[in-house]
């Protein structure tokens, strides 16, 4: 078992008034049935990608090749990209860079998914670009930020290392076709990957998107998908939408969207290499099924810090919130709290403890306060946190998205509304080239 996951504390038996009954998970649970047959099929069928990717192994021996140059030749490498072209890379390479340099040598990784100028500035003045390799991810191949930020880095790179040379710092990951970003890459002589055009960029960790990271980060990918693999197979295995963790919580988040008007999901994992995995959770449950007026509101916070910031709104503030927490088994683990520099009265609660300990103590009194508050709480407990079980969150909350977009109506694979906000931006910018 990579991960529990207990949903007792959703339960009105637990929480009162804004707990569900019985029957309001029973009203669900055919339609998850039948969506989790129609992705037995998908299965089969090869019409959603997403699925095959877990039990593929073919792919992985190209990237391995690549990740071994960019480990050899770069002590920085820059992944260019934004939302889903760099949130799933980030979620992996937590695993290994927790903020202080990767665990298992090789190149420091930056993500890069903004256009702040001084960003860049800085990024630019700072790095060497003689030992600094540029990943450029999009799958569309059009994304405005992604392609500014490359053209930005690429005369930068040209300026130190030469038009000729630069081709060996760089390579471009987007979708087959004729695309901007695939003419440059082609016009420049760098190296191009194909993006699936078939897996959407919130879906696309477990591709080279976010495997190729990861290799470079020294990270075992096969492992990751071989823990993406055993949720899968447990969901496409159920005959009982109960007997699937994903379709479970699907149910309890559209039961509590549709019946208790609990609108808000908090996502709050108590382990900081988990940081970047609920920013990504974050992108795939808004974009995947806030459509049409439908859809939840997805939070991403952070224990312990955020029990200093947001606890108290959580606690007694409106009630129109389910909660995660993401928990790890620590007590006991970390460094020993000197006992011979606690001298203090006050701090005598934490003699012979460790750091875990306190960890411990943190998330278990969290979880206990918002029950005790009404608050509807779902956990996940896990014994480690390595790549296998990260695959397992990562392919848990996507069937969930998957399965909870089925229950509401909505297509979870598109994101029509975005759309707007591009267009005028490439109209904005147009308007200057006029002037």
């Amino acid at each position: 078992m990579l991960y529990q996951q207990i949903i007792e504390d959703c339960m009105e038996g637990r929480v009162g008034k804004n707990g569900l009954s019985e029957q309001d998970m029973l009203d669900f649970r055919p339609a998850a049935m039948t969506i989790i047959a129609d992705l037995q099929q998908n299965l089969k069928d090869a019409t959603l990608p997403l699925l095959a990717l877990p039990g593929r192994e073919d792919d992985i021996a190209q990237i391995e090749k690549i990740a071994e140059h960019y480990r050899e030749q770069f002590t920085n490498v820059v992944i260019l990209g934004t939302g889903g072209s760099s949130l799933g890379g980030q979620t992996l390479y937590a695993l290994a860079d927790s903020g202080f340099g990767p665990r298992r040598g090789g190149p420091k990784l930056h993500f890069i998914d903004n256009v702040d100028p001084d960003t860049f500035e800085l990024m630019i003045s700072q790095l060497d670009m003689e030992k600094t390799g540029f990943i450029v991810i999009s799958k569309s191949g059009s994304t405005a930020e992604t392609v500014a930020q490359f053209i930005v880095c690429l005369e930068a790179l040209m300026a130190k290392r030469g038009r000729s040379k630069a081709a060996k710092h760089a390579l471009v990951i987007t979708e087959p076709g004729i695309n901007p970003l695939r003419s440059l890459a082609n016009r420049l002589n760098l190296q191009v990957l194909d993006h699936d055009p078939n897996i959407g960029g919130r879906f696309s960790v477990l591709s080279l998107v976010g495997l190729l990271p990861a290799l470079i980060a020294g990270l075992d990918v096969r492992a990751i998908r071989r823990g993406a693999q055993l949720v899968l197979e447990e969901t496409l295995s159920a005959t009982d939408p109960t007997q699937s963790p994903p379709a479970t919580g699907a149910i309890i988040k559209v039961a509590m969207l549709k019946k208790k008007n609990i609108s808000t999901t908090v996502l709050m994992p108590y382990v900081d290499r988990l940081s970047s995995f609920a920013l990504w959770f974050r992108q795939l449950w808004a974009e995947s099924l806030g459509k049409n007026g439908s859809g939840s509101t997805p939070i991403r916070a952070m224990g312990t810090r955020d029990q200093h910031s947001q606890m108290q709104l959580y606690l007694d503030g409106p009630k129109d919130k389910i909660f995660t927490l993401i928990l790890l088994n620590v007590a006991g683990s970390g460094r020993l709290i000197s006992t011979a520099l606690v001298k203090e009265q006050e701090l005598s609660y934490l003699e012979g403890s460790h750091m875990g300990d306190l960890l411990d103590a943190e998330q278990r009194a969290t979880a206990i306060t918002l029950v005790k508050n009404g608050c509807p709480l779902r956990l996940f407990m896990l014994d480690k946190l390595d790549e296998e079980v990260l695959g397992g969150l990562l392919m848990h909350f996507m069937l969930e998205t998957i399965i909870a977009a089925g229950l509401l109506g909505v297509n979870a694979f598109d994101q029509p509304a975005v759309e707007e906000g591009k267009a005028l931006t490439r109209e904005f910018l147009s308007a200057i080239g006029d002037k």
